[in-house]
């Protein structure tokens, strides 16, 4: 029992408690041997979890700082990050051989103590008033001492198409001077002769961000590695272990039902069907049967705990569609939520004809068409759908088309 891994709710999963990632995590290491990566993954399906495995667990020498980028708007704020990461994670390296001879950063540790809380990111922009203007010179030092230490060091940037797009929204030409910044750091040295790595991650797809913007060229030297989805092996043997493990009885049948219920597994809906499973036990002290997996999940939907996730996926059609787009998306989604098993791609294009011409957006025929596989392209490449048997496109997670088809069909 006290080996029994807890429940993950909202949280990355504990390095030490990883499962089922092993071949996927040796895969990356081996990428990052020889160059630059960017991760995929759908919201909540452990693309953080497996980035901090990697800081927690570095391979081949690597020193590794993890920073999330998904609230920053300018540049300047990813090597503040950066440093006040390395700061936390290697503070000795970052101040005998990183920060030695750099005033703006050696400086720093002489004021951190009297700022307190977040001194050392305060008080490195503190150094030097014009940090933001200043932001490609600071770039060009701290990458430029991090190679001279000799030290292999991988560079984790999550969320980085959020900030992309916050930085779009600020100043266009700004995010292309950076993007421009960033390729040639990526490949100037060569990464055969580089020590730093660099892993970008998001769950908004980077391709997609950057190809409304005109600058999909600026980032198509990094390597895209999408993390698989759980198998249904895999699901089962999580249910088993964790009811097993908690002296849980029930039926042969239940993690196979959590299987079909869950659909596409992202492993927050596996973690809290399981866990309400355990719950439901603890209250009523009988075997678990299929149907409790049908009413826990039916109570997953409109409980709060999914709901403020499942939202998201609805408020991001808003937040990253523009203009007919979302509208369109909007569309396409309530109908495929109502169908069992999904819409053919000319049905949706139907569908799609219909929401434009409601929209009052009298473009040419190519245009629309063009229009219609480029949203099909996003759907699928930010996980909302997946192509299905005969053709049909139907959403990638169940869970989430339960939802939708109650709350926004």
């Amino acid at each position: 029992m006290g080996s029994v891994p807890e429940f993950y709710i909202g949280s990355p999963v504990e390095s030490a408690d990883l499962r089922f990632r092993g071949e996927f995590v040796a895969e990356l290491w081996k990428a990052l041997r020889i160059g630059h990566v960017v991760l995929t993954a759908p919201r909540r399906t452990g693309k953080t979890s497996v980035m901090d495995y990697l800081r927690d667990c570095p391979e081949n020498g690597f020193r590794v700082v993890s920073v999330n980028v998904q609230d920053l708007t300018h540049p300047a704020d990813i090597f503040l990050v950066l440093l006040d990461a390395f700061h936390d994670a290697y503070p000795g390296f970052l101040r005998d051989r990183l920060a030695k001879g750099w005033g703006h950063v050696s400086g720093a540790f002489d004021r951190v103590e009297s700022i307190g809380a977040g001194g050392f990111r305060l008080a490195l922009r503190g150094s030097d008033p014009d940090w933001n203007r200043n932001w490609r010179r600071h770039g060009d030092t701290f990458l430029a001492r991090a190679r001279a230490t000799g030290v292999p060091i991988l560079l984790i940037i999550d969320e980085f198409p959020d900030m992309l797009l916050n930085l779009s929204r600020e100043d266009e030409e700004l995010l292309r001077e950076f993007l421009a910044w960033l390729r040639t750091q990526r490949q100037k040295p060569a990464p055969s002769r580089d020590s730093i790595r660099w892993l970008v991650g998001g769950s908004v797809n980077l391709t997609s961000t950057l190809h409304a913007l005109g600058m999909v060229d600026l980032i198509n030297d990094l390597q895209d590695i999408s993390l698989p989805p759980l198998t249904d092996e895999d699901i089962q043997t999580f249910v088993v272990d964790m009811l097993d493990g908690r002296e849980v009885p029930f039926d042969i049948e239940v993690p196979q039902r959590l299987v079909a219920r869950l659909g596409r597994p992202i492993p927050y809906f596996m973690q809290i069907a399981t866990q309400n499973l355990f719950r439901l036990w603890k209250r009523e002290q009988r075997s678990l049967a299929s149907t409790d997996v049908d009413a826990v999940f039916n109570e997953m939907i409109v409980g709060s705990a999914a709901r403020t996730q499942l939202q998201h996926y609805h408020s991001r059609i808003r937040q990253y569609y523009e203009g007919p787009k979302q509208s369109i998306a909007l569309a396409l989604l309530g109908q495929i939520s109502v169908s069992e098993v999904g819409l053919a791609r000319a049905t949706l294009l139907q569908e799609a004809e219909r929401a434009l011409a409601g929209l009052g957006a009298g473009l040419p025929e190519h245009e629309r068409r063009q229009l219609f596989n480029r949203l099909m392209f996003d759907l699928e490449n930010d996980f909302y759908v997946v192509e299905v048997e005969g053709g049909r496109y139907d959403f990638a997670s169940g869970v989430l088309k339960s939802w939708w088809r109650k709350y926004h069909a």
